[in-house]
C-alpha cells in the first residue's frame, strides 16, 4: 500500500517536471493567446501525463516518448513558421475583419461562428456602445477582438494589460461622459417644461432630422443602444419599451433603403433617437 502511494507521488512529480519543461521549451505564450495548434499540443501532453500517472504498471517511457515527440513537432513547426508565412497562415490562420467603417460583415461572422450577441458583448466591454463608432473590429487568430474606434486609438478585448488605451485617456473619456450626462439631464429638464406645447412640432421635426423622439422615462440606460432587430427578427419587447410598433419600425428601415425586417442584420436606437441599421446584404 505504501509503495503504491509512493509510486503515484513519484510519477506525479516526474510528470509535473517534464510537462513544465515541455511548456518552457515550447516558448513563452499567454494561455489566452495560444493558437489552435499550440493548444492541441498542450492538451495532448496533459492527457498523456494523466495516463502515465493512472497506470503505474505501464513503463514511464510509454509516456515520455509521445510527449517528447509532440514537443519536437511543436518546436519544428514554430521554427519553420518563422521563415514561411504560408505555413504560419496554414497553422495559425489569419485575422478576420468583422466590422469596417461601422458596417458589419455578416458573412465573415458566419464563417467564424461569431454571433451578434458575442460581438456586442465584446464592444460593450471596451466602452463602445454602437458598431457605428467602430472603424475596424478584427478577430485575431487567438480569439482576441481588436477594435479601432473612429478618430480614436486601438482597444483590445484582452484584459491582461495589453490595451493601448491609457489610464489618462480613460479618465478623460469618463469626464466627458459625466459632462455629457449632466448636459443631457439639464436638457431633459428643460424639455420636460416645454413638452406640452411642442408635441406637434417634435413630430414634424423628427422626419426632417432622421432621429426618433423616445420617451426618456422609459430609457433606463442612456449610454446603451436598444436593439430593435437582431438577425432579421424584431425585438417586440424593446419596441414596447420605447412606445413604438412594427409599423413605425418598418417605416424607419424603408427610409434607410431596406424593405423587409428579414433583410436587417442589426437595427438599434440610442437614447438620442438615432437609428443604426446594418443590412444583411449591404450594397
Amino acid at each position: 500500500m505504501f509503495q503504491h502511494i509512493t509510486t503515484h507521488i513519484f510519477l506525479t512529480v516526474l510528470m509535473y517536471i517534464f510537462i513544465f519543461l515541455s511548456m518552457r521549451i515550447m516558448g513563452k505564450r499567454e494561455i489566452g493567446k495560444l493558437s489552435v495548434f499550440d493548444l492541441t499540443i498542450s492538451i495532448m501532453i496533459a492527457e498523456i501525463g494523466v495516463f502515465v500517472i493512472e497506470d503505474i504498471e505501464r513503463p514511464i517511457y510509454d509516456g515520455f516518448v509521445p510527449m517528447a515527440t509532440l514537443v519536437l513537432i511543436q518546436v519544428i513547426v514554430a521554427q519553420l513558421s518563422l521563415k514561411s508565412r504560408k505555413l504560419r497562415l496554414m497553422v495559425d490562420g489569419k485575422p478576420s475583419i468583422l466590422i469596417s467603417d461601422g458596417k458589419l460583415h455578416r458573412g465573415e461572422m458566419r464563417r467564424q461562428r461569431y454571433n451578434i450577441d458575442d460581438l456586442l458583448l465584446q464592444l460593450r466591454g471596451q466602452n463602445i456602445v454602437s458598431p457605428a463608432d467602430v472603424e475596424f473590429a478584427i478577430l485575431e487568430t487567438s480569439g482576441q477582438l481588436t477594435v479601432i474606434e473612429k478618430n480614436k486609438g486601438v482597444t483590445s478585448s484582452n484584459q491582461s494589460g495589453n490595451s493601448s488605451t491609457s489610464a489618462e485617456q480613460k479618465q478623460k473619456q469618463k469626464n466627458k461622459q459625466d459632462q455629457k450626462k449632466k448636459g443631457d439631464q439639464e436638457a431633459s429638464a428643460e424639455s420636460n417644461d416645454s413638452n406640452d406645447s411642442n408635441d406637434s412640432n417634435d413630430s414634424s421635426n423628427q422626419e426632417d432630422s432622421g432621429s426618433v423622439q423616445l420617451p426618456k422615462h422609459k430609457i433606463r440606460y442612456e449610454g446603451l443602444p436598444i436593439p430593435l432587430i437582431m438577425d432579421g427578427k424584431v425585438q417586440d419587447r424593446n419596441l414596447e419599451m420605447i412606445g413604438k410598433n412594427r409599423f413605425w419600425l418598418r417605416t424607419q428601415i424603408r427610409q434607410k433603403g431596406v424593405s423587409d425586417f428579414r433583410d436587417v442584420f442589426l437595427c438599434s436606437v440610442d437614447h438620442k433617437g438615432e437609428l443604426y441599421i446594418a443590412p444583411i446584404n449591404p450594397n
